[in-house]
């Protein structure tokens, strides 16, 4: 069984801007959401992706999934029949110098200016360096799912 086991951070400032080596631009869509469940059509550049995902785990830091490629053209007759709220977001990735990767979130629409960083890890307990970019830590905080954001938009959440 595939199993993703991540930690997320809220982002200071934009230096990670200038440390990443890559960036994209991602839309996605939720085609059910539920019970930390949730099937997700991506379209990352020109690229697409159907992802299934599992409740969480560890306190938020691990559940299942399986994400197979789709041919674009199906993922944007998908977006179609998605429920309403579809994340736009710019992903940055940044090398640190352990050599882990992170994936920098910059979010767009109502879910500007929230930025938060991710890290997959192999291990619940495995360590990494924490880049200075990185601010407190929402691992487990439901209000940071993208799915929850999606309804519930960042713009929405007041004194957050």
């Amino acid at each position: 069984m595939a199993q993703e086991i991540e930690r997320k951070f809220l982002v200071k400032g934009d230096a990670y801007k200038t440390l990443a080596f890559n960036h994209t631009h991602i839309t996605q869509g939720y085609i059910a959401s539920g019970n930390g469940r949730t099937v997700r059509v991506r379209i990352r550049d020109d690229h697409a992706y159907l992802t299934i995902k599992g409740a969480s785990h560890d306190g938020g830091l691990s559940r299942y999934e399986f994400e197979t490629e789709i041919p674009l053209a199906d993922a944007r007759d998908l977006m179609d029949i998605c429920e309403p709220g579809i994340i736009e977001k710019t992903r940055w990735l940044v090398r640190a110098e352990d050599g882990h990767v992170f994936e920098v979130d910059e979010f767009h629409g109502n879910n500007a200016p929230l930025v938060m960083a991710e890290i997959e890890l192999k291990s619940v307990d495995e360590t990494f360096l924490k880049p200075d970019f990185l601010g407190q830590e929402v691992t487990g905080d439901r209000r940071f799912y993208n799915s929850h954001m999606r309804r519930y938009p960042f713009c929405l959440w007041g004194n957050r």
